[in-house]
């Protein structure tokens, strides 16, 4: 009798994971400076399924979700507000692009950024999906996203463009988009990160993710990207990214490591429900070293293990012979097509320039996207922009301007523009700005510190201008992106000092009145005679 519910139960489990697929892996590769990038992608699979339509958010018999391998709780706000597609970054520290090249997952922005693509036509609005959105996943990562209000969203469509397929259901998609550049990325944001994977952090490649190295890396940050694909179905790419100093992580001074060396850890046993567990690791094309264990394969000069077949405890390791021999032979001086440079002049609380040097390090000429999203309290003069080329103002190099103006308390400002950057070209470009004042309870509680501005965002374009304005997602460059760092602001500030100051001598004041007459009001006087005056009068 228990042997039929138990093979009933163990049916229903193997039909669901029948849809459901995951899969990890994890790349190491030897960066230009001798330092080590890390990726850990996991990959998780929800065959035959799409995103929920929104006309159908008030609808009683929306199908219950059961799931095995997906996250049910992530599936669970993405199913709420109907999310088509979902990118989800948490940064700490700023990738060196002239030194590190370009990363493996391009959502490199310090600080906080998540953006989305939701359909219209549901019985609430986008922004009202887009608010909720932004407090759950605030919950589930326990993390500052619902600071991520009005006054710091908006909608580029063009660099953002949806890395997935939407759903063609007649209705629109729109976009929504923020950034936090205060916020990072810590340890009580590690812990849910794991709990979304099938086997937490206790087995596979997951756990390697030892969050006192993890942490102490030199860069480090964590991503989750939800798309769909109509050939395959909604898939959840969870990634974690850290940039490692081997001669700072290690005991010895040279730059071998290991994965003992970078995590303090070694991979003990397999994840029991991945169909695919891989690690690459990205072979020096300089230096005289030694990779242990060997590889079960090469390709594209990239040594692969597969830890589903004859899986042992494994610890991989590069030693090079000599220290610093890696860097024997000359590099390349610029890894990227471009550099760029972004700092805001000005020693006043009220005005400033924007200035964005731009490099072209090849020998043809290339659009560049240039996108600001500014805080309302940074406001963009544009007849003063101007632009330089090798010292001289040409403004014909600039193309297809878009400008929303922000507005004050409740909207903030995007600008973009196409950039033309003539082969081997150093362009300058400068415009004024001015610095709101903002109200006494705007402020942060650290006000003497600043406003941290977000990133820019740079994307070669690989085809000619295009219309800011045109919404047709067809025509969009599926670029690169390429992250600026952020800015801190200096804006007027009052001296918070002094009502503090007016506080505490009003308190001491009412004290001192309050004391006395309290005492007034409730002592006795009475006449006391001492021992000496009493023998006298006898």
């Amino acid at each position: 009798m228990i042997l039929l519910p138990t093979l009933c139960l163990l049916f229903l489990t193997v039909a669901a994971v029948e849809n459901e697929s995951f899969s990890e892996d994890v790349a190491l590769r030897t960066l230009p400076d001798g330092r080590v990038a890390t990726t850990f992608t996991f990959n998780t699979i929800l065959e035959k399924e799409a995103p929920r339509d929104p006309r159908t958010l008030f609808d009683d018999q929306d199908e219950s979700q059961h799931y095995t391998l997906f996250p049910l709780s992530l599936g669970q706000v993405l199913r709420e507000y109907a999310v088509t597609e979902l990118h989800l970054t948490l940064n700490a520290g700023k990738w060196d692009y002239d030194k590190w090249g370009y990363p493996s997952e391009p959502d490199v922005g310090s600080g906080a950024s998540l953006w989305t693509w939701m359909a219209d036509g549901a019985p609430n609005s986008i922004d009202a999906r887009w608010s909720g959105l932004r407090n759950a996943l605030a919950g589930l990562f326990c993390a500052s996203l619902g600071t991520l209000d009005e006054q710091r969203t908006t909608s580029p469509v063009i660099p953002f463009a949806p890395e997935g397929s939407l759903p063609d259901w007649g209705i629109p998609h729109r976009l929504r988009h923020a950034s936090l550049a205060s916020e990072h990325v810590c340890t009580e944001n590690l812990t849910p990160f794991l709990k979304l994977l099938p086997c937490k952090g206790l087995s596979g490649i997951a756990s390697l993710l030892n969050p006192h190295r993890l942490f102490d890396a030199d860069w480090h940050g964590m991503g989750i990207h939800v798309l769909w694909d109509p050939a395959v179905g909604v898939q959840v790419r969870m990634t974690f990214q850290t940039v490692t100093n081997p001669l700072r992580a290690g005991n010895i001074r040279k730059e071998d490591w290991s994965f003992r060396s970078l995590f303090d850890r070694r991979i003990e046993r397999v994840c029991p429900v991945a169909s695919s567990s891989q690690v690459s690791v990205g072979l020096p094309s300089r230096g005289m070293y030694n990779l242990k264990p060997e590889p079960h394969h090469i390709t594209d000069n990239m040594g692969h293990y597969d830890l589903t077949k004859d899986f042992e405890p494994m610890d991989v390791s590069i030693k090079w012979k000599n220290a610093f021999e890696y860097l024997l032979e000359p590099i390349t001086p610029h890894p990227m097509p471009i550099s760029f440079r972004r700092m805001l002049h000005g020693n006043s609380q009220d005005r400033g320039q924007l200035v964005v040097t731009l490099d072209n390090h090849l020998d043809n000429a290339i659009d560049i996207l240039y996108l600001e999203t500014m805080p309302w309290m940074v406001q963009f003069y544009l007849h003063t922009m101007t632009v330089e080329h090798n010292g001289s103002v040409d403004n014909t190099l600039l193309s297809n301007l878009s400008y929303i103006p922000p507005v004050p308390h409740a909207q903030p400002a995007t600008f973009q523009v196409i950039v033309t950057l003539p082969a081997q070209a150093h362009i300058k470009l400068s415009i004024d700005v001015t610095k709101a004042f903002l109200r006494y309870t705007e402020h942060p509680p650290d006000a003497q510190r600043g406003w941290d501005l977000p990133p820019a965002v740079f994307m070669p374009l690989d085809a000619s201008p295009l219309d800011a304005k045109n919404e047709t997602l067809t025509t969009y460059p599926r670029g690169k992106r390429i992250y600026s760092s952020p800015m801190l602001v200096d804006l007027a500030t009052p001296d918070f000092s002094m009502p503090y100051n007016v506080i505490i001598f009003s308190c001491s004041l009412v004290a001192f009145l309050f004391g006395t007459i309290f005492n007034l009001l409730t002592r006795k006087w009475v006449v006391l005679k001492l021992d000496g005056e009493k023998e006298k009068e006898e």
